[in-house]
C-alpha cells in the first residue's frame, strides 16, 4: 500500500529528530545540484537521477547521505513524482516505455512492479547486488519484488497496517485485545459502544488494500495466476471468500460504524477521527503513532488520548485462520536504458542498509523491508510496536500481482465504493466487469 503522504497506503508522517549531519547534507546536496545544472555537462562525477515519492524528506537526506559516502564516485540528485500512486505509475511508464535513460533510480509501488517488469522497463539486478540483500528482507516484501522467478526491485520499505484500539473502548466492549480479534467481534464492540470503526472508505487505493487483506486473510488471492495474459486472467473474487468480504465491508457501510463522512475518509482522516470522542479501533499504518504524539506536542490532542492508545495485530476474519495483513512499501529499481545502471545498483545498496532504513523509519514513519532493521536501537525507541510490525510483515499479503494491476484495482475501486451499497452482487459484478475490460469487452 507504495503505503507517504500523498499515497492513502503510505500517508504523511513528522519527521523526528532527522541527524544534523545528513540534513546539511541535503543542502549541500542541492546546492551542489543547482551549481551542476548551471555548469559544464562533464564536469563532476556521474549524476544519479532519483525519481520518489513524496515523502518526509528522508530519501532525499538518504541520497545526500550515499552521496556523500560515494567519496566521488557519483552524486545523486533527487526528483519528486507526482503525490498519488497511481500518477507515479503512469508518468513512469511513459517515460520508461519512451526510453527515457534519466530513470537511474526510481522508487516504486509494488504493485506496478510486473507492469513494469514484464516489457523489460527495469534492469536486471546483478546477483551479488540482489542476493545478500533479499536474504534479509521480510517475507511477506519477497514476491512484490519478483517477477518471473527473479528479483527486478530491491525492497526499500515495507509497511503493514496494525489494529488500533482505544484501551478504555476495548474494555468498556469486554474485548480481551491479549487474544486475536475478529473483524465481527470489531463490529458489535463498535456498536455496543457506540463508537467509530476507523476504516478507510475513500474511492481510492486503500480500498483495493482492505480488500486484498480480507481477502487474502481467508487464504484466497484475488488472481490465481498473476503471469497469466490479459484475456485468461480469472479472478476469485466470485467466491465464498468473496461473499465473506462483501458482508464485512457492507455490514460496517450499512450500519454507518465508519463514522460520518466515510466516503472521503482516508487513512489520515480515520487517524483523526480516533483521536476524537468517537474513536474505538482502527486498523492503519503505523503512522498513526508519531501522527498522534505530534498531536499532543503541538496541543491539538489531549496527552491522555496517546495514553488510551494501544495496538495489536490486524483482525482475524474468521476466529481460527491468522489474519494476512496488507503490504504497503517502497522498492528501488533501475531503469533499462539508464546510462549508469551499475553506479545505480551501487547507490541502492547504500540507501537499503539496514540502519539506512531503520533511521528512515524513525524520521519518516515508514517501516522497514529489512528484517535486521528492527534490531537497531533507535526502532525500538521510537516505535514500541515495531515487533507487531516485524511479525506482520513476515506474514503480510501484497496486493495482486499482475502486470494489469492498474485495471484490477480500478475495478475493485470503482464497484466497492459507496461500502454502504456493497452487497452480495458486488464480488460477481466486479469479478465480471475486471475481466471483461481485460478482454476488451468493456472501459474502466
Amino acid at each position: 500500500m507504495n503505503d507517504a503522504v500523498p499515497d492513502p497506503t503510505r500517508p504523511g508522517r513528522r519527521r523526528r529528530g532527522a541527524p544534523a549531519r545528513l540534513v546539511a547534507s541535503g543542502v549541500a546536496l542541492v546546492l551542489a545540484a543547482t551549481v551542476s545544472a548551471c555548469g559544464s555537462a562533464d564536469a563532476g562525477p556521474p549524476e544519479l537521477t532519483w525519481y520518489m515519492n513524496p515523502d518526509d524528506g528522508g530519501q532525499a537526506e538518504l541520497a545526500a547521505q550515499c552521496t556523500e559516502e560515494a567519496d566521488g564516485e557519483y552524486t545523486i540528485a533527487t526528483s519528486l513524482l507526482p503525490r498519488d500512486a497511481a500518477s507515479q505509475r503512469e508518468q513512469l511508464a511513459r517515460r520508461l516505455a519512451a526510453g527515457d535513460s534519466s530513470l537511474d533510480i526510481m522508487s516504486l509501488d509494488p504493485p506496478y512492479i510486473p507492469e513494469l517488469a514484464e516489457p523489460g522497463f527495469l534492469a536486471p539486478i546483478p546477483a551479488e547486488i540482489a542476493d545478500p540483500i533479499m536474504e534479509d528482507v521480510a517475507e511477506g516484501a519477497v514476491p512484490g519484488a519478483m517477477w518471473n522467478d527473479e528479483v527486478v526491485a530491491i525492497p526499500f520499505s515495507a509497511s503493514t497496517q496494525l489494529l488500533w484500539y482505544r484501551k478504555s473502548v476495548a474494555e468498556e466492549a469486554g474485548l480481551d485485545m491479549s487474544q486475536p480479534v475478529t473483524w465481527d467481534q470489531l463490529i458489535d464492540a463498535a456498536e455496543a459502544t457506540d463508537t467509530d470503526l476507523g476504516i478507510h472508505g475513500i474511492r481510492a487505493e486503500s480500498m483495493t488494500v482492505w480488500v486484498t487483506a480480507l481477502m487474502e486473510s481467508q487464504g484466497q488471492p484475488i488472481i490465481e495466476d498473476p503471469e497469466a495474459p490479459a484475456d485468461e486472467v480469472e479472478l476469485s473474487l466470485d467466491s465464498p471468500a468473496g461473499q465473506e468480504t462483501a458482508r464485512i465491508i457492507g455490514t460496517i457501510g450499512a450500519e454507518g460504524l465508519g463514522g460520518p463522512g466515510v466516503t472521503t475518509q482516508d487513512e489520515n482522516v480515520a487517524v483523526s477521527r480516533f483521536q476524537s470522542d468517537r474513536g474505538g479501533f482502527m486498523v492503519n499504518w503505523p503512522f498513526a503513532y508519531p501522527s498522534t504524539q505530534a498531536a499532543v506536542e503541538q496541543g491539538t490532542v489531549e496527552q491522555e488520548v496517546l495514553d488510551d492508545i494501544a495496538w495489536t495485530y490486524y483482525p482475524r476474519v474468521a476466529e481460527d485462520q491468522e489474519a494476512a495483513p496488507p503490504l504497503g512499501g517502497i522498492n528501488l529499481g533501475v531503469g533499462a536504458h539508464s546510462e549508469h545502471q551499475e553506479l545505480a545498483f551501487a547507490a541502492i545498496d547504500c540507501i537499503v542498509r539496514p540502519e539506512n532504513q531503520a533511521e528512515y523509519f524513525v524520521t519518516n514513519g515508514n517501516a522497514p523491508a529489512s528484517i535486521s532493521a528492527f534490531d537497531e536501537p533507535i526502532v525500538a525507541d521510537e516505535f514500541p510496536m515495531a515487533p507487531e510490525i516485524r511479525d506482520s510483515l513476515q506474514r503480510a499479503k501484497a496486493r495482486p500481482r499482475t502486470p494489469y494491476y492498474n485495471e484490477v484495482s480500478l475495478g475493485i475501486q470503482q464497484h466497492w465504493t459507496p461500502i454502504n451499497e456493497v452487497g452480495e452482487s458486488t464480488p460477481a459484478q466486479t469479478q465480471e466487469f475486471i475481466q471483461d475490460v481485460l478482454r476488451g469487452d468493456a472501459l474502466l
